[in-house]
């Protein structure tokens, strides 16, 4: 595979797991240096930085919640010291709540999903030269919802993908391209289980590709987004959902 990344920095927020350590993986193949941040999960973001190195390219984990501020500028300030810039920004991390929605819970989701999303984006673009790329990941729910109980996921992916839209102006002037992928069901531990009520659902109902998508088929995307070809390319939302939103 052409190393069209090589040379790049890339900072893969929650790369520890799921969708951000299968893009992880995917840049380090393509030649980019790799940063994962993760929360708690550090034996797992442990393991993806050591596969990122197997593929001949540098890579370091940082913990930092996306819901503290000032954890969120330290760790980008962290990657742009030891690696003088941020070429690639894919914001990855995020949560999702399908129980009781609570005050708390809410607060949560709005702290990670959105505001944590804008926090890291802004400092990120500091240290981003022209040429540079942001990836955010979004959600199919931002178009619609398919159940009860996810109003408020529903509206931070949704203005995510606003924000998207608005960054791709903003930055624009100084060559920084910024999309959004609004995924559908992918095959993670945030995914609801095939076999459940809502998994069947999903599958049989709304799905018309009747199975879940694989992490590395989001990575690929990112990939695109991240690369040469897509240089034309801002502003723009990308579905990876089985054709569950066609």
């Amino acid at each position: 595979m052409e190393k069209v990344l090589s040379g790049k920095v890339a900072l893969v927020t929650g790369g520890s797991r799921g969708i951000g350590a299968a893009t992880a993986r995917r840049l380090a193949t393509l030649g980019a240096d790799v940063v994962v941040t993760y929360v708690a999960q550090a034996e797992k973001a442990k393991t993806v930085v050591e596969e990122l190195r197997s593929r001949g390219v540098r890579a370091e984990s940082i913990q930092a919640d996306q819901a503290d501020r000032d954890e969120v500028t330290a760790m980008v300030d962290a990657v742009a010291e030891k690696f003088g810039r941020i070429d690639i920004l894919v914001n990855s991390a995020g949560v999702f709540w399908s129980g009781e929605i609570t005050d708390a819970v809410r607060d949560q989701q709005l702290a990670i999903n959105l505001t944590g999303v804008a926090d890291t984006t802004y400092r990120a673009v500091r240290y981003m030269p022209e040429g540079g790329r942001i990836v955010n990941l979004s959600s199919g729910l931002a178009s619609k919802t398919f159940a009860a109980g996810m109003s408020d996921y529903a509206a931070t992916k949704a203005a995510v993908t606003a924000y998207t839209r608005g960054w791709a102006q903003d930055f624009a002037a100084r060559g920084i391209n910024v999309n959004v992928i609004e995924c559908g069901v992918i095959d993670t531990d945030m995914a609801m289980p095939k076999d459940s009520e809502g998994g069947q659902f999903m599958l049989q109902a709304v799905i018309p590709m009747h199975r879940y998508a694989e992490a590395d088929e989001v990575a690929g995307v990112v990939a695109f987004l991240a690369g040469p070809d897509a240089a034309y390319i801002t502003g723009s939302t990308l579905r990876v959902d089985g054709g569950a939103l066609a």
